[in-house]
């Protein structure tokens, strides 16, 4: 890697390839950025809004139930050690790059790839069609918490019993062999297929309730931030109240402390497991939303000045304590509703154990606790008795087992949508905390979906100054597109699309994008002069530790969890988990060879930008060697080369001076001073001959 050599009046060319230039990511002219002429760019009203909308992107559904999950699987206390760990030399790194990227550019994640190198521009079209592919069944999630919201104002709920068959007045065969909350979910909600291939007609119900959520995100999002900040005082700040509600109405519950107890305590031995590594290092990507662009869209609203390292910091600090909360609200809740089935499963045994007895003679095996009252029986004098007799008795007599209780149901919708359903119908006023729940889930959802959209529309809007013109039109129009495009998941069979999209349409195209991310700012730009870009900005200079974290720890981190997703998909084979009707249960299928061609075909489709916008790009150098490199989409734009000038040294009155607006504001096509260092225009004289061999850095 070499190091970053200091401009000079010589012109003389730097290390970086082709169509780059010498200045730094804060000396970009508002043309070269493509920013519509005459319009100033949009900017937060105050700090709290852009960190609420940070927050309220990063904090959304997988913290609540994808978080908890992994950690009670994967060790418990020992998960989340690792977890914090590569956190801290990972995700903190690799976010607070995207932050400085986007607030020095200022542009979107098209803009902001396509300013260090015009070769570059394919990872922020991949971006901007991995987020419209999230777009597309988050906003069904959304729909679904609709569905649930609605239904929740009723009492009883409607998933606490089992229906009657009007025919032979009987309980229902598949709700019978299942349980209310997962009949509901599966007939009721989605009337799902038996599997993907069985299409089925459209939910109508599900359909209106998709159109409200797509309604919902344009409302909030056509006036761009100014509109969308607003609406995420509420949907940021709401679920971490109903957090702390649950959380609290949690403890006071039977339960509650075997639920803390399973979760954090530590199995070290966990460590040894690449797959665990994998996972963790997953759920840190997802959790900081990196890759998406989002994280630059929204960076690139603030002033230049603004202190993004703190940002990072305080963000990623944030969302890791959200898991935490979220975990122990989970499992407080899942300890009750498991230790309420396992007394259940106790009180069924200990009635046929004293009906037993009641025919039998006396028999060595009878338990030593009072068979009479099955209610007062303990879960651990009963499993006790049941490890020494209970194989004697077998099969009229099971274990009940609270651990494998906490087990069920605790990952994704089964959590949100069977699992906790369960334990809203036993809490006294029922429809009040189902409300209160789904309430929560809408928020969680729609300010992670404002941060998916904007990583889509200001990228666009950036680079596109005909889309600038019209955010009105491109915001309805998208959501419209999203709209049609999702009733794909609305289908009886579309629970299975959604579980396909969220598996594999966005991890690998991600994942691919970020190492292009980090090979381009740490191997590309250069670390050296990413970080001087970021000391004109701040005035200080981070830590130097970020330099080798980018060059090296991050990028063989972001390259393992890419190989160890390959050879996951390849060896293990592409599964869903679908639902059968006659047995009442779930049961885990291979997708169909038309499936796996689609998911092939979503992956392909999303990672292809990088690739064909490098061979573009080459291209058109190859067959116009002596054209300039062109920045926007317009006319093809010359950068001007500006170079450090002493302090005491006048500057021409014709070279450009530094733009003041009228309110004092420094204009964003000011070269940020480093102290009080001053930069001058340098002459282009004889460079044109060598325009082909400058460079577009930062």
């Amino acid at each position: 890697m070499m190091e970053k050599q200091a401009l000079d009046s010589t012109g003389e060319q730097c290390w970086l390839g082709e169509g780059q230039s010498e200045m730094q990511l804060s000396a970009v002219p508002d043309t070269v950025r493509g920013e519509t002429a005459g319009e100033d760019r949009p900017a937060w009203d105050s700090k709290i809004q852009y960190v609420l909308a940070q927050v309220g992107f990063s904090v959304g559904l997988g913290n609540v139930w994808r978080f908890p999950y992994l950690c009670h699987q994967n060790g418990g206390g020992a998960f989340m050690l690792l977890y914090v760990f590569l956190l801290t030399v990972v995700g903190v790194p690799l976010f607070f790059m995207e932050l400085a990227a986007g607030q020095s550019i200022r542009q979107g994640s098209i803009g902001v790839w396509k300013h260090i190198s015009p070769k570059l521009v394919g990872i922020g079209y991949s971006s901007c069609l991995v987020c419209f592919y999230v777009a597309l069944y988050y906003n069904v999630i959304i729909a679904w918490s609709l569905f649930y919201l609605g239904n929740s104002f009723q009492y009883p709920l409607p998933w606490e019993q089992c229906p009657t068959d009007v025919t032979s007045n009987e309980t229902v065969k598949e709700c019978a062999s299942s349980s209310p909350t997962q009949y509901f979910w599966f007939r009721k909600a989605l009337n799902i297929t038996n599997s993907i291939e069985e299409s089925g007609e459209f939910n109508p119900i599900l359909t209106g309730c998709l159109l409200a959520a797509w309604a919902i995100v344009a409302l909030a999002m056509i006036k761009g931030i100014k509109s969308s900040a607003k609406v995420m005082y509420f949907s940021s700040v709401f679920p971490y109240v109903v957090l702390f509600i649950f959380l609290i109405r949690g403890l006071m519950l039977d339960g509650a402390m075997d639920g803390i107890t399973y979760m954090f305590y530590p199995r070290l031995e966990i460590w040894g497991s690449v797959q665990v590594w994998r996972q963790a290092a997953t759920q840190v990507f997802f959790a900081l939303g990196l890759g998406y662009g989002s994280v630059i869209a929204y960076s690139s609203y603030n002033p230049v000045s603004n202190n993004c390292h703190r940002d990072a910091l305080l963000v990623s600090g944030i969302n890791f304590m959200t898991s935490v909360l979220a975990s122990l609200v989970v499992f407080v809740v899942l300890g009750f509703r498991a230790k309420n089935i396992a007394l259940h499963c106790v009180a069924e045994n200990v009635g046929e154990l004293n009906l037993m007895m009641s025919h039998g003679s006396n028999q060595h095996w009878w338990p030593w606790f009072n068979t009479t009252d099955p209610t007062s029986v303990s879960i651990s004098d009963y499993r006790q008795w049941y490890r020494e007799y209970g194989a004697m008795v077998a099969p009229k007599i099971t274990d009940c087992n609270l651990e494998e209780e906490m087990n069920k149901g605790v990952e994704g919708t089964g959590l949100a949508f069977i699992a906790f359903t369960e334990v809203m119908a036993l809490f006294p006023a029922s429809p009040f905390w189902s409300t209160l729940f789904f309430l929560m889930l809408l928020n969680l959802g729609l300010s992670t979906m404002f941060g998916t959209m904007q990583g889509i529309l200001t990228p666009l809007m950036d680079n596109f100054s005909f889309l600038g013109r019209h955010r009105t039109l491109l915001t309805v129009c998208s959501c419209l597109l999203g709209f049609v495009i999702g009733i794909l998941f609305t289908q009886r069979s579309g629970n299975y699309f959604v579980t396909m999209f969220d598996d594999y349409s966005a991890t690998l195209p991600l994942v691919i994008v970020v190492v292009f991310e980090t090979i381009s700012v740490a191997w590309v730009y250069g670390t050296d002069r990413f970080l001087d870009d970021i000391e004109a900005m701040l005035k200080w200079r981070p830590p130097v530790v970020y330099k080798y974290l980018w060059k090296y720890v991050c990028l063989l981190a972001m390259l393992g969890l890419l190989a160890a997703s390959l050879l996951r998909m390849v060896f293990k084979g592409p599964t869903y988990t679908a639902w059968n009707q006659t047995k009442g249960s779930e049961m885990t299928l291979e997708y169909p060879d038309w499936a796996l061609v689609m998911i092939i075909l979503l992956i392909v489709f999303a990672s292809l930008p990088v690739p064909v916008g490098y061979i573009h790009t080459m291209l058109r150098h190859h067959w116009a060697p002596g054209a300039p490199p062109q920045e926007g989409p317009g006319a093809e734009v010359h950068r001007e080369l500006y170079t450090k000038c002493s302090s005491t040294d006048q500057l021409d009155p014709n070279s450009h001076q530094p733009l003041v607006e009228e309110d004092g504001v420094r204009s964003r096509a000011v070269f940020l001073p480093v102290g009080n260092e001053h930069y001058q225009l340098l002459s282009q004289q004889g460079e044109e001959e060598e325009e082909e061999e400058q460079d577009t850095g930062v």
